[in-house]
């Protein structure tokens, strides 16, 4: 029986240390200034270590808080006013985790043996290179790292880095540890569950060991078990739109990484069409992202072999080559082979530099955001309109710390007193004080390329966006009552 139904408000998506410090400072930034505009948050990976080679997503401890952040006590206090999110991480764990060390130190008396993928667990007797290179991975190094386990050589599934050590789901230990991570988040308060990096989870010789007819399957059983516990499953999968449609009949909710390629691509070239088309097209239990700590993906909206994509090649070329051009460049140094750890399908960049650090366009943006179907989650960055942070990516060399910056309270306060941001709030507490009429019936207007109307209706009661792509105009009407500022937007 699955859950309770979620609030139809938007949440706020942020690492906990890098906005507010720790969980408390969170809390008092969400009910003070933030205040009013959000109904949920997701905590980006909040175990320890928080600092680790991917931002807490090779955690060492998955059914831990990480100290310096607070402790569950916090997550269940914050988790009383607002819906939480938190990640559980399929595919691996940190090389420095209790259970691979005692792997490594043990071999095949370890209680954890069968627990990580070998390479040879999956190809037994070797691989050939054209299997090799049919393994579909996110980095452009081989998914595979030789660690010493009892004394012998051992190639080990390192899908992401070689500090990020793949599961095998199928063993019981594999199985026993993600079923041990649900209990915690689900005593604690959690009530949506994402699940990260599941597409890579299921590994099969011959095949390009992403999203295979057994992935399906996994996840249909995590969300039973999810359901089991109270809570809601969403799915992180970027891929071929193809595969968001399939994913999405099978789980609770699946984001729209369709959305922030579609709107750029609305604003740069002034044309609404490929946008329209999918928001006819679409599934309609999405959680809508315009940024999130990973880059702009553009996989979600491109061709895939001789499936057409939701943008003509040219179209996706150009749409990069815009977003570079938009930030004079500096996305470009944090993309591709440019910086380390990076995504081959993903231009690393904050959304606002990638709107060209237009106000309007980022107030246009999120309008569309917010009108589009589904739960808007905000991240941290792109609510704060936040520029590229090239010293941040020089200190560290990681392509995407460019798009996740570190505030002091004083910062934040500084980055609050800017009319972008105060907009942007009032527009997200006018978004959540109207979650009822959001539940309504949605349309698209049929209109000119380079425009958009975007209509919900419920009982009486209306709200119709219209924008103007190439004068970077809009108008809300309310009820018939017409706001050309997200600012005279009357929050009931």
């Amino acid at each position: 029986m699955p859950p309770p139904p979620l609030r139809n408000a938007p949440q706020l998506i942020t690492y906990v240390d890098r906005l507010a410090g720790d969980l408390v400072g969170l809390g008092e930034v969400m009910r003070g200034p933030f205040g009013g505009a959000f109904g949920g948050t997701h905590l980006l990976p909040f175990f320890p270590p928080i600092d680790g080679s991917d931002a807490g997503f090779d955690p060492i401890d998955h059914t831990q808080v990480d100290p310096r952040l607070g402790g569950w006590a916090e997550v269940g206090a914050l988790g009383e006013d607002f819906e939480i999110m938190a990640d559980l991480i399929v595919n691996h764990v940190s090389s420095e985790s209790e259970p691979f060390q005692d792997w490594l130190e043990k071999g095949e008396a370890s209680e954890f043996h069968g627990m990580f993928l070998t390479r040879d667990m999956i190809f037994p007797d070797g691989a050939t290179d054209e299997e090799l290179a049919a393994i579909y991975r996110p980095r452009p190094w081989p998914p595979f790292t030789t660690y010493e386990v009892a004394g012998v050589p051992t190639e080990v599934w390192t899908t992401f880095t070689s500090e990020q050590i793949d599961i095998d789901v199928y063993h019981p230990a594999g199985w026993a540890y993600l079923m041990t991570v649900l209990d915690r988040l689900s005593e604690n308060g959690v009530k949506l569950v994402r699940l990260d990096a599941v597409g890579y989870a299921i590994k099969e010789r011959g095949t390009t060991c992403f999203m295979l007819p057994a992935c399906f399957e996994f996840i249909s059983q995590l969300r039973t078990e999810s359901h089991k516990r109270g809570m809601h499953l969403l799915v992180e999968i970027h891929s071929y739109f193809g595969f968001q449609m399939e994913v999405a009949s099978r789980v609770d909710f699946v984001y729209d990484f369709a959305l922030p390629p579609l709107v750029l691509h609305a604003l740069h070239a002034c044309d609404a069409e490929p946008l329209r088309h999918w928001l006819d097209i679409r599934p309609t239990n999405c959680v809508t992202v315009l940024d999130t700590h990973d880059g702009i993906g553009v996989v979600d909206v491109a061709p895939e072999g001789d499936k057409p994509g939701l943008l003509e090649p040219a179209q996706v070329d150009a749409l990069v080559e815009a977003m570079h051009d938009a930030s004079d460049g500096r996305s470009r140094e944090s993309t591709g082979a440019a910086a380390s750890n990076l995504d081959l399908y993903q231009v690393n960049g904050t959304y606002f530099e990638a709107l060209g650090s237009d106000d309007a366009a980022q107030i246009i943006s999120r309008l569309i955001q917010v009108f589009s179907p589904g739960i808007p989650q905000i991240y941290y960055a792109g609510l704060l309109a936040a520029p590229n942070d090239m010293a941040l990516l020089r200190r560290t060399g990681v392509g995407r710390d460019i798009n996740r910056p570190y505030h002091s309270s004083e910062s934040l306060e500084a980055e609050l007193e800017r009319p972008v941001v105060r907009s942007l709030l009032h527009l997200l507490r006018w978004r959540t004080s109207e979650s009822v009429l959001f539940d309504g019936a949605f349309t698209v207007g049929d209109t000119a390329p380079d425009h958009l109307v975007m209509r919900w209706e419920r009982e009486g009661r209306s709200a119709e966006l219209r924008v103007d792509l190439a004068d970077r105009t809009y108008e809300v009407d309310v009820d018939g009552v017409i706001v050309t500022s997200v600012d005279d937007l009357h929050i009931g």
